[in-house]
């Protein structure tokens, strides 16, 4: 009498479900197999509704019911939240007494100007004397700006506008002089203060407002001031057009909220601690120095701190585990520069600070997983049994591929961690389960970029990306043109698109096809490729990657258009062949815990 199996997968990002039937003689005929969403955190009683919904499809497919199944195996589910946490940043809350910086993208003019500021309907009242800097509420309308400006006997060196009408003017007035749109809260500026106003020459940023130094010598700034201007200057580099306004006082508050630092605790008790602020290269060297790691804590009161803690809190509620049970594992470090608000600026300015991404894996001890099965028993009546590992679970699977022997190497590249394991000739098998995967890229992706939009960032990881320079053409990021037969929207005309599928997707940036283009491929080495010499050099002989021959790349992201072929190109260093699997012979990179997981587990049924 045949028994039907089923085996399911339970991943950060998916769940995969194989069906099988196993005769008497434990021949198996692998029936079906299916991929949904994972629904709720990995490893807590809210997977159940994308199992439910994942083994329903996969029955469908062969015309089975759920009476039918006797056995269901579940990998273990240790989940992994990713998080970011801050290097030590100076915040400059900008207040009345202090500088405020502005980054229009339709100045009009170039040089800088510096005056007094005043209302241009004031202008014609005003000091002869005395340079001055006008501002234009939208109330005033470009024409009558204009006339006002051409009328003044005074000296205006420049224009501070609220409408983005900085070319309708100038193409105005008789005097050529640096003009600064857009500036939404024109209301905030102080009347009768020092200003000064840049706008670049072409194809150049401004110079002056983006060094301090320069800042200091316009506004005579002392030293202690000058250090204090820092986060404005660094706001503007790279900019075409800026706006300063000094008020009065020149007090500036500081918030400093201290980054902190990691404690990583050995298995034999000793501990080696790092600060944040020093880099994820030496986060990872020390991470790297320890073999075994019962957990990774961060100091009281810091943020990295409030990160880890928030992340077994967060854990703690779902599974319903003691805090005592919940420990961090491992943890990914990656350097970035994350754009930082400049507080009470005029437009929403940002200044790149450095910033330590950090992606935790974060375990419980079997019970959530129990309560799991437990629950998917009292729910479907049948009998759910916690079986391997997942890395070695994936490393049977991909046995299934074709040309594949022992021993096998085989890295599975998730959504939220990366596994690696090694099955020898003599059935031996070793595994480690790291932290930072596919969902971690697309965080790092979303952070650098300013999209405040996972699912854009997602969309960035997964596709190429091209420039739409005609209504009939676009130029790829390889630099190869695509026409089109038809005209595309018009609202594409000059965007940065995603090309997925049949549709472009505009990305809303002001980054150019290169920075977004670049930021997508070093997230993808940072993370996985990191991850992949880490991963094969704990599960190696000696601790040495040479000794591994070949490797087998499973997963969701094995599918990605970039990731295997950056693997391939780095480990080609060490002799070692690398592909993508082909589970089954039918299910390419995918399935292949869940093929495992009925593999392994025939004779026990």
């Amino acid at each position: 009498m045949k028994k039907v199996v089923v085996g399911i997968d339970i991943g950060n990002s998916t769940t995969e479900v194989c069906v099988a039937e196993i005769d008497q003689v434990s021949n198996i005929t692998f029936k079906s197999s299916s991929s949904v969403s994972t629904t709720g955190t990995k490893g807590t009683p809210d997977n159940i509704r994308g199992i439910k919904q994942a083994l329903q499809i996969a029955l469908d497919q062969i015309d089975l019911k759920h009476s039918q199944i006797d056995r269901i195996f579940l990998n273990e589910a240790a989940p992994v939240i990713g998080d970011t946490a801050m290097e030590t940043i100076t915040e400059t809350i900008i207040t009345d007494s202090t500088m405020i910086g502005h980054d229009p993208s339709t100045p009009s003019g170039e040089g800088l100007g510096i005056g007094e500021t005043i209302l241009i309907t004031d202008i014609q009242r005003a000091n002869k004397d005395q340079a001055y800097i006008v501002l234009v509420p939208k109330e005033i309308s470009y024409e009558m700006a204009a006339k006002l400006i051409n009328d003044a006997d005074q000296h205006i060196t420049g224009a501070i506008v609220q409408n983005d009408e900085a070319v309708l003017i100038q193409n105005r007035i008789k005097t050529f002089m640096p003009i600064v749109d857009e500036v939404k809260y024109i209301e905030r500026i102080r009347l009768g203060m020092l200003a000064a106003i840049e706008v670049g020459t072409t194809g150049r940023a401004v110079q002056s407002l983006s060094n301090p130094y320069s800042i200091a010598n316009i506004f005579k700034l002392n030293p202690e001031e000058t250090k204090r201007i820092i986060p404005i200057a660094k706001s503007l580099i790279g900019n075409r057009s800026a706006v300063i306004v000094k008020t009065p006082h020149g007090e500036v508050r500081e918030k400093v909220l201290p980054a902190g630092k990691l404690t990583i605790i050995s298995h034999n008790g000793s501990f080696k601690e790092v600060p944040i602020d020093q880099g994820a290269a030496k986060i990872m060297e020390s991470i790297s120095s320890i073999s075994q790691i019962v957990h990774i804590e961060g100091d009281t009161g810091s943020n990295v701190g409030g990160m880890l803690e928030r992340m077994r809190r967060g854990l703690h509620t779902l599974s319903n585990s003691t805090m005592q049970t919940i420990s961090i594992k491992d943890l990914l470090a990656v350097d970035v520069l994350v754009p930082i608000d400049v507080k009470g600026a005029l437009a929403g300015e940002v200044s790149l600070e450095k910033a330590v991404a950090l992606a935790a894996m974060v375990k419980t001890d079997k019970l959530p997983m129990q309560m799991l099965a437990d629950a998917l028993y009292k729910e479907l009546g049948i009998q759910a049994e916690i079986a391997g590992v997942e890395a070695v679970m994936a490393s049977v699977g991909a046995l299934t591929t074709r040309g594949s022997t022992l021993p096998l190497a085989i890295l599975d590249l998730g959504g939220g961690s990366t596994d690696a394991a090694i099955i020898l000739e003599d059935g031996s098998a070793k595994a480690v389960h790291l932290a930072g995967a596919g969902n971690f890229i697309t965080m790092l992706i979303d952070v650098q970029l300013s999209l405040n939009n996972l699912s854009l960032a997602e969309d960035i990881k997964r596709h190429p990306l091209a420039k739409v320079e005609s209504l009939f053409y676009i130029r790829l990021e390889t630099g190869e043109v695509k026409f089109f037969n038809e005209p595309l929207s018009p609202k594409l005309f000059g965007k940065i698109v995603v090309c997925k599928e049949n549709k472009l997707i505009p990305i809303e940036t002001k980054h150019n096809l290169e920075k977004i283009v670049m930021t997508r491929k070093t997230a993808k080495k940072d993370v996985f490729v990191q991850n992949a010499l880490r991963a094969l050099k704990q599960i190696a002989a000696a601790h040495d990657i040479r000794t591994i021959s070949n490797v087998v790349l499973v997963g969701g992201s094995a599918l990605d258009f970039e990731i295997p072929h950056m693997i391939l190109e780095v480990l080609s260093y060490y002799n070692i062949v690398v592909g993508k699997g082909e589970i089954r012979g039918t299910e390419g990179p995918r399935n292949a815990v869940a093929t495992g997981l009925v593999l392994s587990k025939v004779r026990r049924v």
